[in-house]
């Protein structure tokens, strides 16, 4: 992302957003192409961004690097105007008439803010490096309905307990008839007619703590307390973490999930506050990210032509 944020500190755009993924890409895309004019702020932690490979996104039959696809919505979003700075930010606040967002020493002004931060899923007790690579080479994966096809009839393992874990498990056993659920901790945390079901599927329960781990050359070996177990792909289903942050700090709602609440047309209920992706209640999936930011910039748009006269 080319330029210093510190550039744009001047200048009052019509569109923040605060979100470099699938999302706020998209919504930079849209916005852009009204003639509005819009900044993109990212952090750089996109999920979409650490996928090796997905091969069901519409539109790449062989696939695509997530890095590679936000790479190509970057530069279309750039070529149709929008504004580009890798930056954090910290803080959100409206000030008169318009929404202010702070970098750790630049303050950005908005007339409306589109929150596309995202989610970062709960990681297993490994070191970093390890699970980098394992993510890498498909050994550990996040995303059942995204690449579970690529497993089928191979040895899974999901990393997880109660609802979570119950239903991912069930999920992946569609794919194959060699699935085991490990607690993470200890024992597991199961109905019982959920137990019944994971039996009645030939789904395995093993018990935690799940900590001590191996790769090898197509392999991902963890050691529990009562031996070694290897598979070809281990999903953790230990839940993720919102990154609704700014959105709490200036009022907006979440829901029991921790998920930001918006109507269907991604508004948050603070005036000129949008959002979009997997920080909202939804699917995960990038073309669902999409479709939400494409939502989100259409009453961006309408919204604030309802307010004032648009200009080109």
């Amino acid at each position: 992302m080319p330029g210093a944020i510190s550039d744009l500190a001047n200048e009052t755009f019509d569109c923040l957003i605060i979100g470099g993924g699938p999302a706020g890409l998209t919504a930079a895309i849209y916005l852009a192409r009204f003639h509005l004019t819009v900044l993109v702020v990212d952090d750089g932690k996109s999920r979409a961004g650490l996928i090796p490979l997905t091969r069901n996104h519409p539109g790449f039959p062989n696939g695509i690097k997530g890095s590679d696809l936000l790479a190509r919505m970057r530069d279309q979003a750039e070529h149709h105007g929008a504004h580009l700075r890798a930056a954090q930010i910290i803080s959100l606040q409206a000030e008169g008439n318009v929404l202010v967002a702070r970098c750790k020493d630049t303050a950005i002004r908005a007339h409306t803010v589109l929150l596309a931060t995202g989610a970062i899923n709960r990681r297993p007790e490994m070191p970093a490096d390890m699970h980098d690579e394992a993510l890498s080479r498909g050994l550990i994966r996040y995303c059942p309905i995204c690449d579970g096809y690529e497993v089928t009839d191979q040895p899974i393992a999901i990393i997880g307990t109660g609802d979570k874990g119950w239903g991912e498990a069930e999920f992946l056993r569609s794919y194959s008839d060699d699935v085991t659920l490990i607690a993470p901790d200890g024992s597991h945390n199961l109905e019982p007619e959920q137990e019944s079901r994971l039996d009645a599927g030939g789904i395995k329960l093993l018990n935690g703590p799940c900590r001590d781990f191996e790769l090898t050359d197509n392999r991902i070996t963890v050691t529990l307390a009562g031996g070694r177990h290897s598979f070809a792909a281990m999903y953790p289903a230990l839940g993720t973490e919102n990154r609704s942050e700014l959105a709490t700090g200036i009022g907006a709602k979440l829901s029991h999930e921790g998920c930001l609440l918006v109507d269907s047309h991604q508004r948050t209920g603070i005036p000129g506050v949008y959002a979009a992706g997997d920080v909202v209640f939804g699917l995960d999936q990038i073309s669902h990210a999409m479709g939400q930011g494409g939502v989100a910039a259409t009453a961006i748009r309408n919204d604030f032509a309802a307010r004032r006269p648009l200009r080109r």
